[in-house]
């Protein structure tokens, strides 16, 4: 039997639309036969996840993706085959629930300044026991018509330089990957062509990032051209760092991401599921 791996997706413990059963079951109906659940800062899904994974036969990887800074920007860290357990990450993840509610209420004071009120009490809502993340706040403003799609509460409001973003501080890199790993998980820099680095940043970037022992690439992720593989390929080998791959999965209403429809690795490169126990 072939494996199928999708080593990225989100449940309703960040900002997934699917419980972790639900997820699993739909990973399941998808072909896939290891799922990694990935929710932002937190690992509350895991332990749903994994009965539901154990019903129906499939391999589930215990991850997280931490939110970072490096350079006063924003990267996001997946780890895989984490121990949710391990004290410092346990700790970490209670910090970073603080930090997101914190940024919440400064964005929908944002938000009430442009006589768009309601915000907080509405994404607290949606996101329920869940971290609160800015696709609940592009949620709430397609519900109420201010926008038209998710990126245009993006592109209008909610990212870098738009009247509601705010700038955040979250863990630093090299710390966030040290969690991870002494965690006995692997750090994978997640969607490396969504920071729109140039070839010179991303090569600092990585040689800061392998320092820190990070280990894995996301190569393979939803909706990339052909282009973008070749140059996250090219990354991978310059850098020797294993290849993972992800759909970023949050909601099925989303036609264009689903779980396990993606392209394989290329054979060049050393798959990240060799380096998990």
């Amino acid at each position: 039997m072939t494996e199928r791996y999708d080593l990225h997706s989100h449940s309703t413990a960040s900002d997934g639309a699917l419980s972790p059963t639900e997820l699993v079951q739909r990973a399941s109906g998808c072909g896939v036969t290891a799922l990694a659940l990935t929710d932002h800062d937190t690992t509350s899904g895991l332990h749903e996840a994994q009965h539901q994974a154990d019903l129906v036969g499939m391999r589930l990887i215990p991850g997280i993706e931490l939110s970072t800074n490096w350079q006063n920007k924003c990267f996001h860290i997946v780890g895989l085959g984490i121990d949710p357990t391990y004290e410092p990450l346990a700790n970490a993840t209670q910090f970073l629930q603080s930090t997101r509610l914190e940024r919440a209420e400064k964005i929908a004071f944002k938000l009430e300044k442009k006589r768009i009120p309601g915000a907080l009490e509405a994404v607290k809502k949606a996101a329920g026991e869940g971290m609160i993340t800015r696709n609940h706040f592009a949620d709430f403003l397609l519900s109420q018509n201010h926008v038209s799609t998710q990126q245009e509460a993006f592109d209008r409001y909610l990212a870098e330089g738009k009247p509601a973003y705010v700038s955040t501080i979250w863990a630093e890199l090299e710390v966030a990957v040290n969690w991870i790993t002494q965690s006995g998980g692997v750090a994978v820099l997640a969607h490396p062509m969504r920071y729109k680095l140039t070839t010179n940043w991303m090569h600092r970037l990585l040689m800061v990032f392998k320092e820190a022992g990070g280990q894995g690439l996301e190569v393979i992720t939803s909706r990339m051209n052909p282009d973008e593989l070749r140059r996250v390929s090219d990354y991978a080998k310059r850098f020797d760092l294993a290849g993972s791959v992800g759909s970023d999965f949050h909601n099925p209403e989303n036609p264009w991401i689903e779980l396990g429809r993606l392209p394989d690795l290329p054979n060049h490169i050393k798959p990240v599921w060799e380096l998990l126990n």
